[in-house]
């Protein structure tokens, strides 16, 4: 009898134990907080800032793996199939159009920065000189092309359709006075271009980059109330993730907005 008692307490015991080990083993990886982020940015200014944000972060025990592309494409790509948790790079026109297109499920948690856009010349120093038949470049992608065309509506180079707003199109041009001719081409490779075109639109990270300085070279600007501020991009299931709100929250810290205040000098803005 006692022999028994003695093997079925052996017996509750090992139950005990494997219970204890199979439930640590099946924790939810929900529960557990994410320690590191991997954050896609574009080479430039989000990349500068992203550096701060880094320092930030790591005070608050985040860790951020920045990873830099070289094109608008591929950050809301990798974001989609999982390489990345997070992006910082574009405006939400430009986001909309990208889920609209593809389908994908992302979404804005937060806003980081407004880059104005420009309007440049290697061979004019005002745009009221710009002649008939110049030859204008603009973004070829929808988003960015449709914000290039409100710039040149702006400034009195044509007239679009009324109330076609950001979705604007080369096609949409009803009055072309001077009879610009208008390239569109992928919006790194303008400033490389800005030499063979009479005048360019020139989204600020890549002016910047190229050296230009857009307070001080731009013949033309948006306004800092530009709508197109720039966002934080999660996928839709991560936005309440813990370590996407610390991110959040490093970004949007005093130490980040006096870094973007000291060393852009104007040409890009807090936008939160």
């Amino acid at each position: 009898m006692k022999k028994s008692l003695k093997s079925i307490s052996l017996l509750l015991s090992l139950v005990f134990i494997l219970g204890l080990a199979t439930g640590c083993g099946q924790q939810s990886p929900a529960k557990v907080e994410q320690k590191t982020l991997k954050v896609g940015v574009t080479a430039g200014p989000h990349a500068e800032v992203m550096d701060v944000v880094k320092k930030i972060a790591e005070k608050d025990g985040l860790k951020i793996e920045v990873v830099e592309f070289n094109d608008y494409i591929q950050p809301n790509v990798a974001l989609n199939q999982g390489d990345i948790d997070v992006n910082s790079f574009q405006h939400k026109p430009y986001l909309d159009n990208i889920i609209k297109d593809r389908n994908y499920d992302l979404v804005s948690v937060g806003n980081t920065v407004i880059f104005p856009m420009g309007i440049y010349s290697s061979k004019l120093k005002n745009i009221a000189d710009l002649q008939a038949g110049a030859v204008v470049a603009i973004p070829n992608d929808p988003t960015n092309g449709g914000r290039a065309l409100l710039l040149l509506e702006k400034i009195g180079l044509i007239k679009l359709k009324p109330g076609i707003g950001l979705k604007a199109a080369v096609t949409d041009i009803i009055e072309n006075p001077k009879k610009i001719v208008i390239k569109e081409l992928d919006a790194a490779q303008i400033p490389r271009s800005l030499a063979d075109m009479d005048v360019a639109a020139i989204n600020t990270n890549y002016a910047i980059t190229a050296g230009l300085v857009p307070t001080k070279d731009a013949i033309a600007i948006e306004d800092i109330n530009s709508p197109y501020a720039n966002i934080i991009v999660v996928r839709t299931k991560d936005k309440e993730n813990p370590a996407v709100q610390k991110f959040i929250k490093a970004y949007h810290s005093d130490e980040v907005k006096a870094f973007i205040n000291e060393h852009f000098k104007g040409s890009v803005a807090a936008a939160w």
